[in-house]
Parts: C-alpha cells; sequence; structure tokens
C-alpha cells in the first residue's frame, strides 16, 4: 500500500519523530508505530485519521460562526501560531499564557480594553498632549501589556474551542479550559496524556516543520468553515431583505386595503345621508301642499 500525500508531507515535516523513551507517557502506546535509536516513532496513519476528526470539528465550530482560541509559546514556533491564526482571523497566545484568561475572563476583558484604548490613543496622537513623563509610563505599560494581549485583540467573548501546541508545556490552559467545559484540540507528541484532550492530534510538537504542518492543516478547514458561515450569513440576510419588503408590501397593501373600505364606509354613509335628506325634502313637500 503506497503512502498518502498527507503522509508523505508529514514524513518530510518530521511529525513522526517522538520523544526519547525514557520520557514517554504510556497512555500514547496506541498511536507508536515503534522505536528507533531510543526514539519513538509515532504512527502516521492514526495522526491522519485524528487530524481529519479534529479539523472537521474545527471546521464546524467555524461553520456556526464560533471563536477558536490559538495557543503555542514554545520560542520557536512562536511566528508560526502568530502568522496561521492571523490568516483566519482568530486570537492567539504566542508568548505567555495570562492565568484566568479562561476561567476570570471578565477581569481579563477589561485589561485588553484598557491596552486597546492605550493603543488607540497613541494612534490617534493623543500622547502628544500628555506630560512626557506620562508618556515614557504609558509606553512601558503598553510594552509590557503587548506580550500578553497582542493576540488577543478580537476575542470579545470566552472562545468555542482551544487549539494548544504541547498541552503538557501549556498545563494552565489546558486546565482552565476543561474547568470551563471548552474543547481542547491539541497537537501532542509522546510524552503526554491524549485521555486530557478532547481531539488529540500524535505528532512532533517541537520542530518547526512539523508543527507548521498540522497548523496549517488546521487554519484550512477553518477558514473553510468561516467561508461557509460568511455564505450562510448572506442567505440569511438576503432573506431578511426579503421578509421585509415583503412585510411592507403586506403593511401598504393592508392600508390601501383598508382605506377601500373606509371609502365604501363613507360612501354608504353618504347614501344614506343623501336618501333621508330627499325623504325629509319630500315630507315636507307633502305638508305644504297639504
Amino acid at each position: 500500500m503506497g503512502l498518502t500525500d498527507t503522509i508523505k508531507k508529514m514524513l518530510e515535516g518530521g511529525v513522526h519523530f517522538g520523544h526519547l523513551k525514557r520520557n514517554w507517557n504510556p497512555k500514547m502506546q496506541k498511536f507508536i508505530f515503534g522505536r528507533k535509536k531510543n526514539i519513538y516513532i509515532i504512527d502516521l496513519e492514526k495522526t491522519t485519521k485524528m487530524l481529519d476528526q479534529a479539523k472537521e470539528f474545527l471546521k464546524e465550530t467555524a461553520k456556526s460562526g464560533g471563536t477558536i482560541l490559538f495557543v503555542g509559546t514554545k520560542r520557536q514556533i512562536r511566528p508560526v501560531i502568530k502568522e496561521l491564526a492571523n490568516s483566519c482571523d482568530m486570537p492567539y497566545v504566542d508568548q505567555k499564557w495570562v492565568g484566568g484568561l479562561l476561567t476570570n475572563f471578565s477581569t481579563i476583558k477589561k485589561r485588553l480594553q484598557r491596552y486597546l484604548e492605550l493603543l488607540d490613543m497613541r494612534q490617534k496622537g493623543e500622547f502628544d498632549n500628555i506630560p512626557s513623563k506620562e508618556v515614557v509610563r504609558l509606553n512601558r505599560q503598553i510594552s509590557r501589556m503587548d506580550k500578553n494581549y497582542s493576540g488577543l485583540s478580537t476575542l470579545k467573548t470566552l472562545p468555542d474551542c482551544v487549539f494548544v501546541v504541547d498541552p503538557k508545556r501549556e498545563k494552565a490552559c489546558a486546565r482552565e479550559a476543561a474547568k470551563l467545559s471548552i474543547p481542547l484540540v491539541a497537537l501532542i507528541d509522546t510524552d503526554a496524556n491524549p485521555e486530557e484532550v478532547d481531539y488529540p492530534i500524535p505528532g512532533n510538537d517541537d520542530a518547526i516543520r512539523s508543527v507548521k504542518f498540522i497548523v496549517s492543516s488546521l487554519v484550512e478547514a477553518v477558514n473553510e468553515g468561516r467561508e461557509q458561515y460568511h455564505t450562510i450569513e448572506k442567505k440569511e440576510d438576503l432573506q431578511k431583505e426579503e421578509e421585509t419588503e415583503n412585510q411592507e408590501e403586506e403593511k401598504k397593501e393592508e392600508a390601501k386595503n383598508q382605506k377601500t373600505e373606509e371609502n365604501k364606509t363613507r360612501d354608504k354613509k353618504e347614501k344614506k345621508t343623501k336618501e333621508k335628506e330627499d325623504e325629509d325634502r319630500k315630507e315636507n313637500k307633502e305638508e305644504e301642499k297639504e
């Protein structure tokens, strides 16, 4: 049986390389193909299967208008997370996980709003009207906040799903997501526990090419789901416009019918009034003759 294009690309990216034998987690046994020079080799057929499941889930999440938070703070993969999260217009954390980002979101949201306000003030030139010492203090504050909030400007509510590279490293993130029952999708290596992840994707979580291949595949699914979401939105908007137009036409028709009825009623009243006046005149004439 020949290798599929997906598995070939995974081999090229080194997705199949796991950790050393001494660092493995026994619960990853079902995803391991074998061992070579004391390094575990991941079964890429199972990786492909798990990747497809994760892609389908993220696609459906995006299709329903959901938000996916991308998390990866390892130094070598930060640019990958930032670039690919931006490519699908999703929030991300690439520097440091802020404790309580999910479980204490109301407080984090206030800090994020403050960060966005400061950026807006600086962009509009409002810092020019502030004393120089205060400007220096605010710029330092912005620099500190950049690390924590630069990727979260589009996060208005709690995310519908979290994607993590190496949940063993991002323990705080995985723990908060689990506490709030937020689905967790993760790229996990042979040292992680797949039972702590809703949609585990076994693979090398250290190599840049490996991470980029997996995350790129997921982002493609997210973008596909977003396109379908926008298509559905447009259809719904058109339906609403048509319904509004129909309602306006119905109202006009009702108003027209009501006016017609009013005219008919008025004509009947006028006719009755005229008939009565004619009868009165006739009676008066007869009385005069008598």
